[in-house]
C-alpha cells in the first residue's frame, strides 16, 4: 500500500503539467486573441511536453502567440511513446526517456541511452521542417520539466545553428562528457531557461546547474525565474527578405 500511495504521489506531480505551463508562457501576455495561421509556413516551433502529457493537451498554447509574425508559424506538438518509467515504480506512461527519482536533482541518475535515442527523433521533426523550405534559424524548441530536457539536449546535439531553445523547469539531462559532441554551430543557439524557485518535481537547483554546463559549451544561455516567451521567440525570428 506504501508503494502504491508513493506510485500515486508521483504521477500526480506531473498531472499539473499543462496548467504550469500555459502559466509561463500567459505571464505579461497582453493579448488573447488567437490569429489566422498563414498556410507558407516560415518559422516552426516544437513543442515537447512533460513525462505523462501529451502533445495534443499543450495545443492551447499556439493560441497564447498573438503577434502578426506568428501568422507564419508551423507548430507542432508531438506525444512522447508510452514506455515503464523508473521513478514512477515502472508505470507505464508517456515518457521522452527514463527518469529514475523524483525530485529530480543535479545528482540525480541520466539516462543518457534514452535520451540520445529521443534526440534522434527530435533531429528528424527539424531535418523535415528545413528540408521543406523553413530557415534552420527560424526553428524553435520548447519544452516544459522532461521536455525541457529533451529541448535542451536536441539544440546542444544538432549540427546546425537554430532560433533557439526555450527550457522551462527543465534540467541537464546528461553528464559532461557530451561536451566532446557538441558541434561549433550548435553552441551558437541562444537558450532561454525558466524555473520556477518553489518547483518541488526537478527541483530549482538542478536547473542552476544548467547555466554553468552551458558556459562549458560556449552556449548563451538566460537563466530566468520567468520569461515571456513569445517575445523572446519574435525578437530572434529571421526576416524572409
Amino acid at each position: 500500500m506504501k508503494t502504491t500511495a508513493l506510485s500515486a504521489k508521483s504521477i500526480a506531480l506531473f498531472a499539473v503539467t499543462l496548467g504550469i505551463t500555459i502559466s509561463f508562457v500567459l505571464l505579461n501576455h497582453p493579448n488573447l486573441s488567437p490569429i489566422k495561421p498563414d498556410p507558407m509556413a516560415r518559422n516552426f516551433v516544437l513543442w515537447l511536453h512533460g513525462l505523462g502529457d501529451s502533445g495534443p493537451a499543450n495545443e492551447p498554447i499556439k493560441t497564447l502567440f498573438t503577434s502578426p509574425e506568428f501568422r507564419n508559424t508551423k507548430w507542432s506538438f508531438p506525444s512522447a511513446p508510452s514506455s515503464p518509467v523508473s521513478c514512477n515504480y515502472g508505470a507505464v506512461m508517456p515518457s521522452w526517456f527514463d527518469i529514475h527519482e523524483i525530485p529530480v536533482t543535479p545528482e540525480s541518475p541520466k539516462d543518457e541511452d534514452g535520451v540520445l535515442k529521443a534526440v534522434q527523433n527530435v533531429h528528424a521533426m527539424i531535418d523535415k521542417e528545413i528540408a521543406a523550405g523553413i530557415d534552420p534559424k527560424n526553428v524553435f524548441l520548447c519544452g516544459f520539466s522532461q521536455g525541457g530536457a529533451l529541448t535542451l539536449a536536441s539544440v546542444l546535439l544538432y549540427p546546425k545553428t537554430l532560433g533557439g531553445g526555450a527550457v522551462f523547469s527543465g534540467w541537464v539531462p546528461f553528464n559532461s562528457s557530451i561536451l566532446d559532441r557538441i558541434m561549433p554551430d550548435a553552441r551558437k543557439t541562444p537558450i532561454l531557461w525558466s524555473h520556477g524557485i518553489a518547483d518541488r518535481t526537478v527541483l530549482f537547483e538542478a536547473g542552476q546547474a544548467g547555466p554553468p554546463f552551458l558556459e562549458k559549451a560556449g552556449v548563451s544561455c538566460e537563466f530566468k525565474e520567468l520569461r515571456n516567451l513569445e517575445s523572446w521567440i519574435k525578437s530572434r525570428l529571421q526576416s524572409s527578405s
